[in-house]
């Protein structure tokens, strides 16, 4: 069992990274890399050749079974549903382009679009490179059928994601430059970091205030921000490393939320505001 257990370990952060790509909440991920470990301790490790892939299967198929039971409660929830943040170094490692974008925030919101299927074989596909073989047996598919899968979900992702990313410096640049401007109540400066057809989301999951629908288009973004602004000034903020890029800690009427922006073509495509606490309790120092 010591043996198990140790073995295990040395997965762990990556079947967290690989849960939470798969269902956007650290905590579902942990209950299910939890299931998976329970599974693991009663399997006869002789008949194991290869204890990575084994795991990364269990916790595939625990995640895809999650994912279809948690988009009916997300259904339900008050307000847009968006992905709970984490700090990059709880997600395993980011050593390549593949898996770091694969946890940007943007593109977990993104892969909301997905069917619980198409999610999976993309993320096995693009972040952890498995064979299509492989993902075949994970998501019970045909190659062919894998194939088909990763390629539509390519194209259900490309639209919003950014054909030339930032490096960090620049993401933490253009963003404290739009903080500084919306502190400032410089609204020229702010309009002209927002793309025309920028898009504003909110989730206080009806803990918080938050708005209820996302705000379309530049001019309303302005006129959201610059309201609450005025209504909530803003008491702290620091920049902080959330899901492998910089984001904003901010307290603002005694409440913290986390702030992300995505970029598009050098200006924010969209702005994310995650307001609900228990989605902060992963983030709380």
């Amino acid at each position: 069992m010591t043996d198990h257990a140790e073995e295990f370990e040395d997965h762990r952060q990556v079947l967290i990274g690989l849960a939470y790509r798969l269902l956007g909440s650290v905590w579902d991920a942990e209950d299910v890399v939890q299931d998976a470990y329970l599974r693991w301790s009663r399997v006869d490790r002789a008949e194991v050749r290869d204890a990575r892939g084994f795991l990364i299967t269990v916790v595939s198929r625990l995640a895809i079974d999650q994912l279809r039971s948690a988009r009916v409660t997300r259904e339900a929830y008050v307000g847009p549903w968006l992905p709970e943040p984490v700090a990059t170094d709880t997600l395993g490692p980011l050593d390549t382009a593949e898996l770091r974008d694969t946890v940007a925030y943007a593109t977990v919101h993104l892969m909301e679009r997905l069917s619980p299927p198409e999610r999976a074989v993309f993320v096995l596909r693009e972040a952890f490179q498995l064979p299509y073989e492989e993902i075949a047996g994970v998501v019970d598919a045909s190659v062919a059928n894998c194939r088909q899968m990763y390629s539509r979900a390519g194209r259900h992702l490309a639209a919003g994601r950014d054909r030339f990313p930032l490096s960090d410096d620049e993401h933490a640049e253009l963003l404290s430059r739009f903080l500084e401007a919306a502190a400032g109540g410089d609204l020229s400066a702010l309009a002209e970091l927002l793309a025309e057809d920028v898009v504003a989301w909110s989730d206080g999951g009806g803990k918080v205030r938050a708005a209820l629908r996302p705000v379309l288009g530049r001019k309303k973004v302005l006129a959201f921000l610059t309201g609450l602004l005025n209504r909530y000034p803003l008491e702290s903020f620091e920049l902080v490393d959330i899901n492998g890029g910089p984001a904003l800690s901010i307290t603002a009427d005694g409440e913290r939320q986390i702030g992300l922006v995505a970029f598009r073509d050098g200006l924010i495509g969209t702005i994310y505001s995650i307001r609900n606490p228990d989605k902060l309790t992963h983030l709380s120092s």
